[in-house]
């Protein structure tokens, strides 16, 4: 495949990507505004839960699709890496804002448990059911982005989330209209909302870890100092950095101890060598590397100013 028919190619699956974003938000805040008519109707806490969860993904899709936008402008003097990393600052507002929602249903849940009210399970039924498709239609359009950024990745648990809330809705609904079984609502509410706890912590974990810019996950330095040390003509690697900048992209820098006192340009076969063992065998597609001939008294891999 050519050169021209990768970019071709690339820009279709964004293209792509934004079109079925824009195609979910819709979806979510029909789903959520139906669902919410429908709650109050019903008098509904799990389909009230389902509402909100849904109003939540379809903001948490909406800024998905605006990140995404805004990460494609070009770099310039005061933004040298871009705008790539609000889709991390997306990410993490998205799964702050799901805790805070989840902290707000279980408190209503335990008050609905100590005081159960009647719930008109077939009104409940039918706005459940309705969700259900157009969060399966939404889940489906994501499917397959949902590992190109941690965003999109946010973006679609929320999705899955509420899909899968839509079918303990729906079950709910089944036992309340013919059993009368009012505490059932509250209860799923209770389920839904640790697992989706769950899913919002791993993002907040994962994208204060970039925006910390720690050592990203499954990278080991202690391998990666010794791989670059077997390199013909390094004496010594210290003073590393690797860090994310977005969950995609690894930028590592170094300095690079020589065994001799080469000129610059007798430094471009070891600077590409260095390159080709980063990318090959560690993934890392951005280095930056200093070198010197005896340059540091401290020559500790990682540098503790």
């Amino acid at each position: 495949m050519s050169h021209y028919d990768h970019r071709q190619h690339d820009s279709d699956n964004a293209g792509t990507k934004e079109k079925h974003l824009l195609l979910s938000t819709v979806l979510n805040f029909a789903i959520a505004i139906t669902e919410i008519i429908g709650g109050l109707l019903s008098n509904s806490l799990a389909l009230l839960s389902d509402a909100l969860h849904n109003l939540g993904d379809a903001f948490a899709i909406l800024i998905a699709y605006i990140a995404n936008l805004v990460s494609k402008r070009k770099y310039s003097a005061k933004k040298t890496f871009g705008y790539k990393r609000i889709e991390i600052l997306a990410a993490l507002f998205n799964a702050v804002v799901l805790t805070v929602i989840v902290i707000y249903l279980f408190v209503e849940a335990y008050h609905r448990l100590r005081d159960p009210e009647p719930i008109k399970g077939l009104v409940m039924f039918i706005v459940a059911v309705a969700g259900f498709l157009a969060n399966l239609v939404s889940v489906f359009l994501l499917r397959k982005h949902k590992n190109h950024s941690l965003n999109i990745r946010s973006a679609y648990l929320h999705l899955f989330g509420d899909t899968v809330s839509s079918v303990l809705v729906i079950i709910s609904a089944v036992l309340i209209h013919f059993f009368s079984l009012y505490w059932i609502d509250p209860l799923v509410t209770f389920f839904l909302g640790i697992y989706l706890l769950k899913e919002a912590y791993q993002i907040i974990r994962e994208s204060s870890d970039i925006l910390m810019q720690s050592t990203p996950p499954g990278l080991d330095l202690i391998k990666v100092k010794k791989a670059l040390e077997e390199i013909p003509g390094i004496d010594n690697i210290h003073h590393i950095h690797a860090w994310n900048l977005t969950d995609q992209e690894i930028h590592f820098e170094c300095h690079a101890d020589l065994v001799h006192d080469l000129k610059t340009s007798e430094t471009e076969m070891i600077r590409e060598r260095i390159n080709d063992i980063l990318l090959n065998h560690f993934g890392i597609i951005h280095v930056t590397v200093q070198f010197g001939y005896h340059c540091c008294d401290d020559k500790s891999m990682i540098y503790n100013r």
